[in-house]
């Protein structure tokens, strides 16, 4: 049965359960429904036949003097209950007395068209004989039902003392007409309202599946190679809207991801090409004869050695990128800020040259970071911002306190950055195209191997700047 669900589609596993639920609900509230009449048919004939019976026994008393307690047994007798009985008995029901001892003494059937009165039951009579009132129970009578109260005789309504029993009976079928009718149409109704909410129910389960097969559909087209499409829903703010833009998010991020890729392996086969392409020009201008000339060959010799040293650094900048997605490379260690920053200030001193390199000291305090990752860092920024300013600029190092980091600024008053080159910036390779320093233009691995360096350390990295206004590059660490 279970291997049978789990093949089940889902608008069938959700029509499956929500039809059961339904049809229970429905027979449950049915049953209730049904039982409360039932109740209230039986209770109605009970009060019924009691009131009816009390006029009658009080005035039977009366006239036949039975209301002295001392007296009550010496004149009460066969042929007095006999007249009790009739008057009680009609077409519907029939009246019956039994003595203390349990036998019967008077019957109030005459005529062949009354109800017959069924065998008394025992357990019931001495309960009646001991005085308890409202004594109801069902009986046959010719396999036909019967409904039976007792009613105990005393001579005064408070009277303790009991000298008789009454059992008055009438049958159930005008109820069980009643309660025939009723069910069959509690049971019509209950079929037209299980049809039709199981019908109208697996509709609205499609329709509320329906974006879902969207987002299967979706789905299929993007593992087939289409990152440009997406989840189309309507305005929904329930779970399968929530899940639809969590779904296009994912996508956007992926589709972001995978050009970032793209752009990566561009790039970096164009980085590594160039130097390639070089070293293959010297090496053919060697294998044609320029070996022979002492100057060529040293030039040569020059330019091969500078380009694989091109090489050589790219790799390295890639294998420090790749090692830097584990933090186990990382030794932090207890680092007094302020005496950090201005070590780097006076490492940085030979690379300046006209600039000026300014220390706007924050709060003194300690953290916990990889000294190395944190001083390559600081020289990568300062590369940047050297080789995109002029020479007259200046250079700025701050800090501030953040709930639990600290802040450090790099700011330059260089050519700046548009919009379009802050999107990609961190992205290896990528490379400010117009820059008038673009001779001096390095792999385009600094500020990926920058923010590789400060997310490792459980930091984050940011930069605002604004084109012919220069930069600034806010990194975090934290305390």
């Amino acid at each position: 049965m279970i291997r049978i669900f789990e093949k089940l589609s889902l608008r069938a596993r959700l029509a499956l359960l929500y039809s059961t639920l339904l049809i229970g609900s429905v027979v449950v509230v049915s049953y209730y429904s049904y039982w409360n009449i039932w109740q209230l048919l039986i209770k109605n004939e009970t009060n019924h036949m009691r009131a009816r019976a009390k006029p009658i026994i009080e005035h039977w008393l009366e006239n036949q003097k039975l209301t002295n307690t001392d007296s009550i047994y010496f004149k009460f007798n066969a042929q007095k209950a006999l007249v009790l009985a009739r008057d009680l008995t009609s077409r519907n029901s029939v009246a019956i007395i039994l003595n203390p001892q349990g036998k019967v003494i008077a019957d109030g059937r005459r005529l062949p068209e009354e109800p017959v009165a069924p065998h008394p039951a025992l357990q019931y009579f001495k309960r009646a004989l001991s005085g308890m009132n409202e004594i109801t129970y069902w009986s046959k009578v010719n396999e036909k039902p019967v409904l039976v109260i007792l009613i105990p005789l005393r001579p005064q309504p408070d009277s303790k003392t009991v000298f008789g029993v009454i059992q008055e009976s009438t049958s159930l079928s005008d109820i069980y007409a009643i309660l025939f009718r009723h069910g069959s149409m509690q049971i019509a109704a209950m079929a037209m309202v299980l049809v039709l909410g199981i019908f109208l129910g697996y509709w609205l389960i499609g329709l509320s599946l329906k974006d879902l097969q969207n987002l299967s559909l979706a789905c299929r087209k993007i593992a087939e190679g289409n990152f440009t499409q997406r989840a189309v829903i309507s305005k929904r703010k329930d779970e399968i809207g929530r899940l639809a833009e969590s779904f296009n998010l994912m996508i956007d991020k992926l589709e972001n991801l995978f050009n970032s890729q793209k752009r990566f392996v561009a790039n970096a086969a164009h980085e590594l090409l160039t130097p390639l392409t070089g070293l293959k020009g010297s090496l053919e201008v060697l294998l044609r004869g320029a070996q022979e000339d002492p100057r060529d060959l040293n030039r040569l010799s020059k330019g091969m050695y500078k380009e694989v040293n091109h090489l050589i650094r790219v790799c390295d900048q890639l294998l420090g990128l790749s090692q830097l997605d584990s933090t186990a490379n990382v030794e932090k260690q207890y680092i007094d800020l302020t005496v950090f920053i201005r070590e780097f200030e006076q490492q940085a001193k030979p690379l300046l040259f006209n600039r000026v390199l300014s220390i706007r000291e924050g709060p003194s305090l300690s953290l916990m970071a990889d000294p190395d990752m944190l001083e390559q860092i600081l020289f990568n920024l300062l590369t940047n911002a050297l080789r995109h300013s002029s020479q007259q600029s200046s250079l700025v190092i701050s800090w501030k306190l953040i709930p639990d980091f600290v802040e450090i600024r790099f700011s330059d008053r260089g050519e700046g950055m548009d919009e379009e080159t802050l999107e990609h910036v961190f992205e290896p390779f990528y490379r400010l195209r117009s820059s008038a320093n673009i001779r001096k233009k390095g792999a385009g691995l600094g500020l990926a191997l920058t923010k590789s360096m400060v997310e490792t350390q459980g930091g984050f990295i940011r930069i605002e700047s604004e084109y012919g206004k220069g930069t600034t590059v806010f990194f975090t660490l934290p305390l």
